[in-house]
């Protein structure tokens, strides 16, 4: 009996060591990362975070608001992480110290849809600003409408450089509206109105079917839509405990292997909504780190 006793504690004793228990392993520490809502509202984070938190001991709290809110939170020290699309302000946040480096994870794109008349005539244009003109010709004329985010949000920054590009600003136009919401209630709102709106592919995929705005152009590379993830850097915020680790290594698991094998399979309704460009497996701790 004493030998099976003796026997039974060191198998317990190897499958902690191990791992395989858990027995020995501590509390998960939380990681909250700032993000925006296509990622949220596609799906994607919800088919990630457990594959991650269980294997790096973690519980993540997920905020998804637009890319620029969420970079504010990282200015605030109200994240650890940050994962956004809006490439200039990204380096902007990382230049004013406020994130260790830009790590290029994934990209998707950007799609101009509408209500399926298309009474602005831009159905297979292969110019995103030549079919903004159209609009905004259309909407002069009282024959429809365009919904903006308005919200500081990547895919709102990406709207409105294109109507720079176009050389019009629609701001205070009858046909101009402006929702302050994010992309799923926006692409809402654009299809209860029948109007034209910006989306990114991976929310349009998952709304479809509920809306009957239709995909009038893509493909345009001015609508390639590149996401990068962000450490917030801790020495901004010396008097919060940032979990800096954990940012670390949500960096790490979406530019490994992995991590990247998984973005790459992630499918709805049998669409590729997102994909891996990572250069190589980091932490994103800025150089000499």
């Amino acid at each position: 009996m004493k030998s099976s006793a003796v026997l039974a504690v060191a198998v317990v004793v190897a499958f902690c060591t191990l791992g395989m228990t858990g027995c020995s392993q501590s509390k998960p520490t939380k990681v909250i990362l700032a993000t925006t809502t296509s990622t949220e509202d596609s799906g994607l984070l919800h088919y990630l975070l457990p594959t991650f938190d269980k294997q790096f001991n973690h519980n993540t709290k997920t905020i998804a608001v637009g890319t620029g809110e969420a970079l504010k939170m990282g200015e605030r020290g109200d994240a650890d992480v940050v994962l956004v699309h809006a490439l200039a302000a990204e380096e902007a946040f990382v230049k004013a110290g406020f994130g260790l480096e830009r790590v290029q994870v994934m990209y998707n794109d950007f799609i101009v849809i509408g209500p399926p008349a298309d009474p602005a005539g831009i159905k297979g244009d292969k110019s995103a600003v030549d079919a903004f003109k159209r609009i905004a010709a259309a909407g002069a004329a009282g024959k429809t409408v365009f919904v903006s985010r308005g919200d500081a949000s990547g895919t709102n920054a990406a709207e409105i450089k294109i109507w720079a590009e176009a050389r019009i600003d629609p701001k205070e136009q009858s046909w101009y509206v402006v929702t302050g919401q994010g992309m799923g209630e926006t692409l809402t709102i654009a299809n209860q109105k029948n109007a034209y709106t910006l989306s990114d592919r991976a929310t349009y995929v998952t709304r479809q079917g509920t809306i009957q705005s239709v995909i009038l152009v893509q493909g345009d590379p001015a609508l390639y839509n590149l996401y990068g993830v962000e450490v917030v850097n801790p020495a901004k915020h010396p008097g919060i405990k940032l979990n800096t680790t954990g940012a670390g290594d949500f960096v790490q698991f979406l530019t490994s292997k992995q991590g990247q094998e998984l973005i790459g399979a992630y499918k709805v309704k049998g669409v590729v909504l997102f994909h891996p460009n990572a250069k190589g497996e980091t932490r994103g701790m800025g150089s000499g780190k």
